[in-house]
């Protein structure tokens, strides 16, 4: 595998800097959160045992881990962001845990020149939701497969199933004027909404057998990592992080009494109202 073109500008410069040494920071708590996802998704995509599996927006690595174990010991899981502190963080679990079977390369899945139908399956965990040309990345990654490979990704439903994600946001907003207004087709957290959209990516890109489910997991933070989750993390933790200590204390204390009905035995809990997108190269 060799680098291409560069691409995705915005977020390389986004997940190399504050976003990804958040991400890195609050990553216990986001694998936690997201952990349901991970059987899911492994069922969808999963190859059979030696298969060489691809992990798009692996960030530290929890799925690429996942499916590393269901491969066994003869397979391996590549996991691939943009983003160098969470492969950091990635690379520094792997080492620890003694695992030689989840490796990571630091690149954009949309550009990089992967070895021909070099894996059996694609999976990404809200990892392809920020390509700025998804057909052209759903293109690479059609070339990075096998015939009859498997692609399956969790991505978020509209920002309206989800009142929970979106909910800092509209506490903050009267509050932060240096917040962008939300595009629904940009890339970030909501780009994949609309599942006619996301099959006419798909299409586009070359793969067949779409199919886009619902899926509905109940999500969880403790309370006592509530705060930190809500004010570091998305638009309203970058915002906060170019305003006077006055604004941030009040954007707080506002965002904070804004997620007390969420709380209920020492957690917020929470419906995340995803799709699940399943996919085969013919």
């Amino acid at each position: 595998m060799s680098d291409a073109r560069v691409a995705n500008q915005d977020q390389v410069a986004l997940w190399n800097d504050a976003s990804g040494r958040t991400w890195v920071d609050m990553q216990p708590v986001l694998d936690r959160m997201l952990a349901p996802f991970a059987a899911p998704l492994i069922d969808a995509a999963f190859p059979g045992q030696g298969g060489r599996v691809l992990d798009v927006g692996c960030g530290s690595g929890a799925t690429t881990f996942a499916m590393a174990d269901r491969l066994g010991a003869s397979g391996s899981c590549v996991g691939i962001d943009i983003s160098g502190p969470l492969l950091d963080a990635a690379k520094s679990r792997a080492a620890s845990a003694g695992i030689s079977t989840a490796t990571f390369v630091q690149a954009d899945a949309q550009t990089y020149a992967f070895d021909p139908a070099s894996f059996d399956a694609v999976i990404s965990r809200f990892g392809v939701m920020f390509f700025d040309h998804p057909e052209a990345a759903f293109s690479n990654l059609y070339r990075a497969v096998r015939t009859d490979a498997k692609l399956a990704f969790v991505a978020w439903r509209s920002p309206a199933e989800n009142p929970f994600m979106t909910t800092a946001r509209r506490a903050a907003e009267p509050l932060l004027s240096n917040m962008p207004a939300p595009d629904p087709n940009a890339p970030g957290q909501f780009a994949f909404a609309d599942g006619d959209r996301v099959r006419r990516i798909l299409r586009t890109g070359g793969w067949s057998d779409i199919d886009v489910q619902p899926l509905d997991v109940e999500g969880t933070v403790a309370e006592s990592e509530l705060l930190a989750y809500v004010t570091r993390l998305g638009p309203v933790g970058l915002a906060l992080k170019e305003v006077d200590e006055a604004t941030r204390a009040r954007v707080t204390e506002v965002v904070n009494a804004a997620f007390q009905p969420y709380i209920s035995k020492g957690a917020a809990r929470f419906d995340m109202a995803c799709w699940l997108v399943t996919a085969s190269r013919k």
